[in-house]
């Protein structure tokens, strides 16, 4: 409604098909990667066998969510947070919980810390051609 008064040409790069032409398909592939291999791991049970060995070994559930954070560095925070759902139940946690919004804290931040820890940061890297050797 707002570029009503234009004419097509000037529209054109306003868009769908051009958005989509612009689309980095290197990070898609990523970002869907590493979330089946989430998905894989919540079926295979082994995100709650670590929810649990976290919990008997370290015990204080401030220090556990304190670790994903600065794991969120490494690994993108966005399936880090999606791997955390699938280690608490929302039965035992539920949605508005404290649990659940220090996660979305730590994840956020400690995705932060490195270019590759953050979905903005792969993207960067993708458009900047930038290679994870920093070369």
């Amino acid at each position: 409604m707002i570029h009503r008064g234009k004419d097509d040409e000037a529209k054109k790069h306003l868009t769908l098909v051009h958005a989509l032409t612009r689309i980095d398909m290197g990070s898609i592939v990523f970002f869907v990667g590493i979330l089946l291999a989430v998905a894989a791991l919540e079926h295979a049970h082994i995100l709650e066998m670590l929810a649990k060995w976290l919990d008997a070994n370290v015990g204080r559930q401030d220090a556990i969510v304190i670790m994903l954070g600065l794991l969120s560095a490494v690994v993108d925070n966005v399936p880090l947070v999606a791997a955390s759902m699938g280690m608490y139940s929302l039965t035992q946690y539920p949605a508005d919980s404290f649990l659940w919004e220090f996660v979305a804290y730590c994840a956020g931040t400690g995705g932060s810390i490195l270019i590759i820890g953050s979905a903005a940061g792969v993207a960067a890297m993708g458009l900047e051609k930038i290679e994870f050797s920093g070369t």
